[in-house]
């Protein structure tokens, strides 16, 4: 039997292309593949020849033939070569021809039969026979068809005699995808319609049935399984395309550094989808082309040389490709990724100093100061702790008076003064300083010479400051040491040995003014005497404070301290202590108890010796005094009963100095009337308190005096504003507008030929007070030929309303004044009031005729309004 397989193309612009073959070993001993070249345009024939000629032949048509009967055994393992030449250009073209057997032919010219399993009918009862177990399809994916592309023809034995259905469901057939397969309903013929995706579905289950013309089911449906089979149409695909990893420098050979994977969608249990890794390039390729390798299969990257050196190389990039078909060259599938690897820097340069010898200069006693900058290279990754630079002094420095800490910054060792130094003990100080990284150097690595260097400081000399040794000087003198006594002297040293400088002395603090230093040596004596119970005195000790001043430029200056401990000489006699104590009249108990205050100290103070004084007569004879103890004794009344007053009491006390002193105390007693708790209750109490009667009355007299100064200063601020209203009220009469009728001294005809302001006619109470004329002011045309006229004070003023009473009695006053003027004069009237019966003034108007009014009542007015009344009211002539 011949076995027709699909007709692939091998196209002039393509280089290689994969056939695959499936064959039944069973039913063949040869088959043929039809192999046409498209010219693309070319013209010629090509020559066939593949690279199996013993078992296979090709003709000049490009059918390949089975020279002799293959099995499974006898297959070629490599895929079949099959190369097309042009005889003219001699350029080739290949394809490879992968020949695999199959179980049946899923395509042949006469199609395998799938038939439905018969029924038994020889019995009444109806046995099933059992299911064919049907073996799977197998479909190569991606085929180019021509579709529809027969697979199997399904048949039931039932054909025969009538006339059936055929029908396939699931999933593509009648299920989603819908239409990948198809059956002739007629024929059987099971085809696929369009190419098939392993890697979107790699199988699919359907089941096909047999049905008569009326739908009836005659065979029991039958479930076929078609299988797609992979083809390498999958490269492989990384996870990233650039990866990232690192490795410290010096590693050794074998050292990992990462992996790298890629994945193939290609069926994985094929040779389709086994990768296989390599590295195709490395850059740089220094000091070795070959610094790293991969592992082929998992894709893991390590280190197969020595020679990683981070200052040399701090970063190799290494192309990687990933092949599918375990790797094959030929026909194996491929990608590539590129693989970062950064060197990572390890301890393996130490640092090291610019110069071996390093300077530096400093004054004498200066500290916190920077007085050299150590410079080192490192040639390791900066700002790291394998180049961070740390400073150690090895040696030259045994009072620990220098210290080197790290700038962070530039990395230089900062050399400083942490103790004074001194240039009198020695003028140059020589270090060795040692310069570290913050972490150990790598494992073989030493540290060169250049690791350590020394530094030469010179101290500079500066004028210093004298000095009191000891300070404080403490001296142990008496109390009482009279003035000029020489003391002690207290010299100052000068610590500049190379300077000749002089020293003067002057003190400084000496609260009691008891001493005195010489200026030029320093010895110390006394001005005053010495006491120990003086406040100046802490503890028995006194403290003076004395200056040292050298003649240097600038001149320095020191201080010392004197302490004087005075020793305690018997100089105070002792006192009663309370000095004031209260008793009632009637006591129970009727007893004191006191003591004694001593300035001196022990011995020369207690225990006391107390005693009453024999006078005056009546203390023995009503007092009495008892010893309790070396400090204390007790006052007692002999007598049952004491008038209430003040007593003063004398009391001899002794103490126990070498030489006793004593002293006669006044001891104040307050005998009083006492209540029920033993309180005094009367007002001698207050006295007692401190309040005498002097001080009570004084008290109360400054409190009266007061209330007194008070009241004044209110009666007089009311007063005060009763004046200011009655300003208000009452006006000088020589300014009071509503009485007087100011006169302007020239002859005129009226308002017409007169500028007059009339706004003054308003009411005084709201005029300004500097708005009021004052007395003397008048018109520069006023005429003076009279004095003044004055006119009599009314005792009120009239009511603003009542204005024609007030004109009137205005009139009466200057008709009634013998020294009115004999000219006319036009009398202003400042105030009219408010609501006035009488007219205004502006009516007596010189132009008007007044023919048709009648002025003779101008005559009843006075002889200021007659010339009025004789030039208004008289007639034509």
């Amino acid at each position: 039997q011949l076995a027709l397989l699909p007709i692939f193309l091998l196209c002039c612009t393509c280089f290689e292309e994969y056939l695959w073959a499936n064959f039944d070993l069973k039913s063949m001993c040869h088959f043929s593949l039809a192999v046409r070249f498209v010219s693309c345009g070319r013209g010629g024939l090509v020559q066939f020849e593949c690279s199996n000629p013993s078992d296979f032949r090709i003709e000049a048509d490009g059918v390949v033939y089975a020279a002799k009967a293959l099995q499974p055994s006898t297959l070629p393992a490599s895929p079949l070569l099959i190369k097309a030449t042009d005889p003219t250009t001699q350029q080739q073209w290949q394809v490879f021809d992968f020949i695999k057997p199959t179980a049946h032919s899923f395509i042949s010219q006469d199609l395998k039969e799938i038939v439905f399993p018969s029924r038994n009918t020889d019995s009444e009862l109806k046995r099933m026979k059992r299911d064919w177990v049907i073996p799977p399809i197998n479909v190569p994916e991606n085929s180019r068809g021509p579709f529809p592309q027969e697979l199997v023809r399904i048949r039931s034995d039932h054909d025969k005699n009538r006339s059936l259905r055929y029908s396939v469901t699931g999933p593509g057939a009648d299920q989603p995808p819908n239409g990948i397969f198809t059956i002739d309903p007629i024929s059987g013929e099971l085809s696929v319609n369009k190419p098939l995706d392993r890697e979107h579905i790699p199988s699919f289950h359907l089941r096909a049935h047999a049905v008569d013309l009326n739908g009836n089911q005659v065979e029991n449906p039958i479930d076929i399984n078609i299988n797609v089979i992979d083809m390498n149409d999958n490269r492989p695909e990384f996870g990233h395309q650039i990866w990232n990893g690192t490795v410290p420098e010096g590693s050794k050979p074998g050292t990992f550094v990462m992996t790298v994977t890629a994945v193939d969608k290609d069926d994985p249990k094929t040779a389709n989808g086994m990768l296989r890794y390599k590295i195709l390039s490395q850059s740089p390729e220094s000091p070795n082309p070959n610094m790293f390798t991969i592992n082929n299969k998992t894709g893991g990257i390590i280190t197969v040389a020595a020679g990683l050196d981070r200052e040399k190389v701090s970063q190799y990039t290494l192309i990687i490709q990933a092949t599918d078909t375990e790797g094959n060259p030929m026909y194996g599938l491929s990608n590539t990724a590129t693989a970062v690897i950064r060197v990572t820097d390890v301890n393996d340069n130490a640092p090291e100093f610019t110069a071996e010898a390093f300077f530096g200069r400093v004054h004498e006693n200066q500290v916190n100061v920077i007085v050299a900058n150590l410079s080192v290279t490192d040639k390791d990754q900066p700002n790291t702790p394998a180049w961070n630079a740390v400073y150690k002094i090895i040696s030259g420095d045994p009072f620990g008076k220098f210290s080197v800490p790290t700038d962070p910054t530039t990395n230089e060792g900062l050399v400083t003064v942490v103790k004074p130094l001194d240039f009198e003990l020695n003028k140059t100080h020589l270090l060795k300083i040692e310069a570290r990284n913050e972490v150990p150097l790598a494992r073989g690595i030493s540290s060169p010479r250049q690791s350590t260097a020394t530094i030469s400081i010179q101290v500079l000399d500066v004028n210093e400051s004298p000095y009191f040794e000891p300070n404080p000087k403490v001296i142990r003198l008496e109390e009482g040491v009279m003035p000029e006594t020489d003391l002690v002297p207290f010299p100052a040293k000068d610590p500049d040995q190379f300077m000749h400088q002089s020293i003067s002395y002057s003190k400084l603090s000496d609260p009691a003014n008891w001493l005195r230093i010489d200026p030029r040596t320093g010895r110390i004596s006394t001005i005053a005497v010495l006491d120990r119970e003086s406040p100046h005195v802490k503890n028995s000790y006194y403290n003076a404070t004395f200056v040292a001043l050298d003649n240097g430029k600038p001149a320095a200056s020191g201080t010392g301290t004197l302490q004087i401990y005075l020793l305690d000489i018997n100089d105070n006699a002792p006192k009663v202590f309370p000095h004031e104590v209260e008793i009632c009249e009637k006591p129970e108990p009727n007893a004191i108890n006191i003591t004694a205050l001593d300035g001196d100290l022990i011995p020369n103070a207690g225990p006391f010796a107390f005693e009453l004084a024999h006078k005056p007569l009546d203390v023995r004879r009503n007092w009495t005094i008892t010893r309790i103890s070396g400090d204390y004794a007790q006052l007692s009344l002999r007598i049952g009963f004491l008038e209430s007053g003040i007593y003063e009491i004398p009391i001899i006390i002794t103490d126990s100095g070498n030489l006793p002193m004593s002293n006669t105390s006044y001891l104040r007693i307050k005998v009083c009337q006492c209540d029920i708790n033993g309180d005094c209750t009367d007002q001698q109490h207050i006295r007692a308190a401190g309040l005498g009667t002097g001080a009570i009355i004084s008290i109360l007299l400054c409190i009266i005096l007061l209330l007194i100064l008070v009241l004044m200063f209110v009666v007089w601020m009311k007063r005060r504003d009763k004046e200011r209203q009655a300003k208000q009220l009452l006006i000088d009469p020589e300014d009071d507008v509503r009485d007087n009728i100011l006169k302007y001294d020239e002859e005129g005809g009226g308002e017409e030929d007169q500028d007059y302001d009339l706004s003054q006619l308003q009411q005084p109470d709201t005029l300004e007070p500097d708005a009021i004329k004052p007395v003397g002011i008048r018109r520069l045309d006023e005429r003076p030929l009279h004095p003044e006229p004055q006119y009599p004070m009314r005792s009120a003023a009239p009511h603003p309303g009542d204005i024609g009473d007030f004109i009137n009695e205005g009139l009466k006053a200057a008709d009634n004044d013998p020294t009115a003027p004999p000219y006319d004069s036009l009398l202003v009237f400042d105030y009219e009031g408010s609501c006035s019966t009488a007219g205004s003034l502006s009516s007596l108007n010189s132009s008007s005729s007044g023919g048709d009014q009648d002025y003779d009542y101008l005559n009843d007015w006075g002889p200021r309004f007659r010339k009025l009344a004789d030039m208004y009211g008289g007639s034509d002539d």
